[in-house]
């Protein structure tokens, strides 16, 4: 083989449903979409404020994709004002253990990982100490 473990079969090959839903959950708002779910149902502009950072137009097509894939379900109420909530399907919860695994990692070894970016921004391209990019 040509270094790559993966054969035939392999939950990781592109066509693999494996592949195709951590692609899903790999992406940039994803899993922060899902934790801010987590509690119960919320509505469009409650999520912008729990979230921080992630535009409106973002968070509508991430909760679109989202919805599409069977793991965020959207409830409109027959109200005026519109009313719109956002909550996880059963299918979606089964992904907040696992995020939380993630976070609790990304607590325990944040530190280490912006200490191994700040060791590579110490050197320059020879790979002697100074400041990348000189």
């Amino acid at each position: 083989m040509s270094g790559c473990d993966f054969r035939p079969g392999d939950p990781f090959l592109a066509d693999c449903p494996a592949r195709l839903a951590v692609d899903l959950i790999a992406d940039k708002w994803t899993v922060v979409v899902l934790y801010a779910l987590s509690r119960g149902p919320v509505r469009h502009g409650e999520l912008i404020e729990l979230i921080g950072g992630i535009s409106r137009k973002m968070l509508t097509q991430t909760l679109r994709r989202l919805g599409a894939h069977g793991l965020v379900r959207r409830h409109a109420y027959a109200e005026a004002p519109p009313r719109v909530e956002y909550e996880l399907t059963s299918l979606g919860a089964t992904l907040i253990e696992p995020i939380h695994m993630l976070t609790e990692w990304a607590r325990a070894n944040g530190d280490a990982v912006l200490d191994a970016l700040d060791g590579l921004d110490a050197l320059d391209a020879d790979g002697e100490p100074g400041t990348r990019g000189d």
